[in-house]
């Protein structure tokens, strides 16, 4: 594999993961964060590939999988359990919105129990 093509793969990722990491760092909810997490992972999962690529070896194949499975895993479990009305890191709560759907119909005010209504466990 030629090594310019090596390099640029290199500093397309060292600034993405600057990049990444202001993001993650700035916020300013935890879902920002959570989703700048889960490209991290992502971002290791591509550095492996890149450097599987250059070696031209597939010993690295299993931790991909792996890798894989826990930034989906981690990322489905916190928007599982996250309370979507509480999403503002600075302690206040946010409005549910005004009721009404995007067609702007009134929604329905049936109780709804647990994490369909998106309650945190």
């Amino acid at each position: 594999m030629s090594t310019v093509v090596v390099g640029i793969c290199v500093a397309m990722l060292g600034v993405g993961l600057l990049l990444l990491l202001a993001r993650m760092t700035i916020g300013p909810t935890v879902l920002d964060r959570t989703v700048s997490f889960d490209v991290m992972v992502a971002f290791a999962i591509i550095g492996i590939c890149l450097h599987a690529a250059v070696v031209r070896s597939t010993d690295s194949l299993v931790l991909l999988v792996v890798l894989t499975l826990v930034g989906f895993i981690g990322s489905v479990t916190v928007a599982r359990f996250i309370d979507p009305t509480s999403v503002d890191d600075d302690g206040e709560e946010q409005p549910a919105g005004d009721g009404r759907d995007a067609e702007g119909e009134a929604l329905d005010d049936s109780p709804v129990e647990g994490v369909a209504r998106g309650e945190m466990r």
